[in-house]
Formats: C-alpha cells, sequence, structure tokens
C-alpha cells in the first residue's frame, strides 16, 4: 500500500498553490500551469464604507516570484434595475469605490475588462445585511499559556444565520534594551528617533465562519477567532483586535466553507482531496477559461476592542562594552556611553535594540 501524504495550500489572498513533498504527488493542472488565472478578492460594502477589490493572478508553484497584480483592469458593479457603480484603480491591483447610496432590497453583480480583451461577469447575488457585533472577549488558558480571542453576536430577527469574519491584530511593544547614541557622520551622537517603541498590525489569513441554521436563535456565542501565546508578545504591553464581521448568503457560506477545506483540511490521511474551487464569477470570452473568487454584497459591521493583560516576558538579551575606537566601525547598535567618562560604549543586535527588527513601525496608529 503507497501512502499519500501532500499538503496543498492555496492562500486566501492570492490563490497562489503550493505543493509540498509526496511519495506520490498530486499535481492537478492548475498547480503547474502558466495560464495565470484571474483572482479576484473583494465585495460589495453595503455599508458606509469603502468597497474594495484586488485582483491579482494564479502562479505555478514552481515559481518563487512575488505574486502578480492585475493592473489597469475596469471595474463595474451593475445593479439589476441597470444603475452602474464604476470602481476606481489604486495600484498594485487594488480598486475602490467610495461609500454610496446602495438598494439593500436590489440584487448586483461584477463586472470585469481586463487590458488583454477579456470580460468576466459575477452572477446577480442578493445584498445581506448584517448584524453588529456584540462582544469580543479575551479568556485566558492556563493550560497552553495563550489567550483564546472570542466573538459575540446575533441577530433578533433570525435572518443572517450564516456568517464570516476577518479581523486584524495590532499590538505595541517594545526592543529589550534601549538605544540613546547612533553614529552620525562619524560622530557618537544623542538618537534624536526613539527606536525602542513598535507597533505592528497583521491580518487574519485563515477562513472563519459561523452558522447558525440548525439552532433556534439566531445566536453566535463565544465563537473562537484567533489564539494568541504568551510568548509572542503581543499581550505584554498593548494590544486591539478590529473584528470585521459580514452576513452571507448560504450560496457564499457554501463557496467560503468548501474552499476552507480545500486550503486548511488537508494533509492528513484522512483529509479530503484537494479540489478545484472557483466561485461565482465566469469569463464571458471564454466559458473554458478558470475565474477564482466570489463576489458577494454585504453589509460590514467592525468593532476593535483593547487590552493591556500584561502577559509575557522580554526576551533575553545581551549587550558588549567595545572601545570608542570600535564603535566607529561596527554595525552594531550602539546602546550608551560606559560610566561616567566616554572612553567605551556598550552595543548590542538589531534583535535587542531595534523594535523595526520585529516587523513594527515607529508611527503610532491614529486609533491607539
Amino acid at each position: 500500500m503507497v501512502k499519500r501524504w501532500c499538503l496543498l495550500m492555496i492562500s486566501a489572498i492570492n490563490f497562489s498553490l503550493l505543493l509540498f513533498g509526496c511519495v506520490e504527488p498530486f499535481s492537478p493542472p492548475e498547480v503547474n500551469s502558466d495560464e495565470g488565472y484571474l483572482v479576484v478578492d473583494g465585495f460589495l460594502n453595503m455599508g458606509s464604507d469603502t468597497s474594495i477589490i484586488v485582483l491579482s493572478r494564479t502562479q505555478s508553484a514552481s515559481v518563487k516570484t512575488s505574486v502578480v497584480m492585475e493592473l489597469g483592469a475596469k471595474i463595474t458593479v451593475e445593479q439589476e434595475n441597470g444603475e452602474i457603480f464604476t470602481f476606481t484603480e489604486k495600484g498594485n491591483g487594488s480598486y475602490f469605490l467610495p461609500a454610496v447610496t446602495l438598494n439593500m432590497s436590489g440584487k448586483y453583480r461584477l463586472k470585469i475588462n481586463t487590458t488583454n480583451g477579456k470580460e468576466y461577469l459575477s452572477e446577480f447575488v442578493e445584498t445581506k445585511n448584517t448584524p453588529p457585533v456584540d462582544s469580543v472577549a479575551m479568556v485566558l488558558d492556563t493550560r497552553q499559556d495563550a489567550a483564546i480571542m472570542q466573538v459575540n453576536a446575533h441577530d433578533t430577527q433570525n435572518l443572517t444565520r450564516f456568517y464570516r469574519w476577518k479581523f486584524e491584530e495590532t499590538w505595541e511593544y517594545r526592543a529589550p534594551l534601549y538605544s540613546s547614541l547612533e553614529l552620525v557622520n562619524g560622530q557618537i551622537v544623542s538618537r534624536k528617533e526613539n527606536i525602542n517603541t513598535c507597533y505592528r498590525t497583521i491580518k487574519s489569513g485563515n477562513i472563519l465562519l459561523g452558522s447558525t441554521i440548525k439552532l433556534s436563535q439566531d445566536v453566535i456565542k463565544n465563537l473562537p477567532l484567533t489564539t494568541v501565546q504568551y510568548s509572542t508578545g503581543k499581550l505584554l504591553i498593548k494590544y486591539s483586535l478590529l473584528v470585521k464581521q459580514y452576513g452571507l448568503t448560504q450560496d457564499a457560506f457554501e463557496y467560503w466553507t468548501s474552499l476552507s477545506k480545500t486550503t486548511e483540511g488537508t494533509g492528513g490521511l484522512f483529509d479530503p482531496l484537494p479540489s478545484q474551487v472557483t466561485g461565482n464569477i465566469k469569463c464571458v470570452t471564454d466559458n473554458q477559461e478558470l475565474v477564482f473568487g466570489y463576489f458577494s454584497a454585504a453589509v460590514e459591521q467592525k468593532k476593535r476592542v483593547f487590552f493591556t493583560p500584561g502577559l509575557g516576558s522580554f526576551p533575553y538579551c545581551e549587550s558588549q562594552k567595545i572601545s570608542l575606537s570600535d564603535a566607529m566601525k561596527t554595525s552594531a547598535i550602539l546602546l550608551n556611553f560606559s560610566g561616567e567618562r566616554p572612553d567605551s560604549v556598550f552595543v548590542s543586535s538589531e534583535t535587542c535594540a531595534d523594535c523595526r527588527a520585529q516587523g513594527g513601525v515607529l508611527k503610532r496608529p491614529s486609533f491607539w
């Protein structure tokens, strides 16, 4: 008996396909194809915020370059009554439609015209209202030294039933060692910019879904969104979670469920085999061409919460004392002078003394 242990992963943003080592490799045509199929990521925001559509192209698993974004496309959304709303290109494959008055009882479809003369159309989709996020809670799990972030929501009219969530994590953190000196034009001077405190934001990557279709009431209670380990340092000073909630139609829910099973449920012996998940968008000029993505129209609800639990610890870091002459030539981060006489300097690595080395930025977020 030949074991077939394969792991097929599809990015939720660009659907790039990665295939890892198998005893008996599984290679569907789209994985090793250089066709560059269109990927559509976004939705029509029926609320009071901007709608964003991002266009990119699939790539072969063997390609190591960055994702190819689709530039110069023309994107419109059409209501069944013929009213048309036009998106504006903002660069790097992103297209925006500012908040406009939309009819919640109408149906809408997406139309895309690319520079290569292809036209893509989605099906007309129903709009979905979304109830507000009731609360976001942090529950400590001492067994795994982590905090579980949970969401709660409900619809008193029992009309939503199908939900999807995205989230953005932002946290404040500090480098373990403080740098008060820097080398400028061959001189050791007081550092003008504080590189000790940073802020970092990352977006969720997993597909987060919930359904109350089998419940008597449309209530989402304590649904886990993410688990934050104390060891990450995210919870040491200040942590914020922005939760975005969407009501889905049943068709949209089934699409995201299938995609979730394909991207996150493969790799085990008894997991479903990878399958091709497209969506409700078709290429009009070539009905044999694959298109990835699902167009929907829904109200986006947001809720931001802050936590200051003081959990975790700073990583251990060491400093080294060097002479002034060596300090003029070092690539290390200067910390401070040693003693009252400035004849030597303490130094350390970027990881220990420059918070930007951990991926954050010095600018404080406007919402902080």
